[in-house]
């Protein structure tokens, strides 16, 4: 195997591996929500009270997250402060940008950015 394919091959495991981690309705609804409150993001409790749910599954969530490089998370005295890591979504969304839009233009660029807007 080439350098490039390992490269390519390991690439797209780990894009695999962040998409499975937001595959679920929970976890989703989470990075949108500390999309929404992006930079300055949300603290558990907060993150808790707006999506209604349990402490214990939340805990998971944000594990899965943050195992993923999709979340960071810093602590702030007794709280625990989650923000979505935007690098890691930005390289994401490139790699799916660059495949559906410029390679074999399945997408035209302009209706993604639309979207976007």
């Amino acid at each position: 195997m080439s350098t490039a394919t390992k490269k390519s091959t390991e690439q797209v495991v780990k894009y695999a591996d962040m998409f499975s981690a937001m595959g679920t309705e929970a976890r989703l609804r989470i990075m949108q929500l500390l999309l929404s409150a992006h930079p300055e993001g949300l603290v558990v409790g907060d993150i808790q009270q707006e999506l209604d749910i349990p402490n214990s599954t939340l805990s998971h969530h944000l594990d899965k997250l943050k195992a993923e490089g999709l979340v960071n998370v810093r602590r702030e005295s007794t709280f625990l402060h989650y923000t979505a890591n935007t690098e890691a979504l930005r390289e994401l969304l490139q790699f799916l940008y660059a495949e559906c839009c410029t390679r074999n233009k399945a997408l035209k660029a302009d209706s993604i950015i639309q979207v976007c807007k």
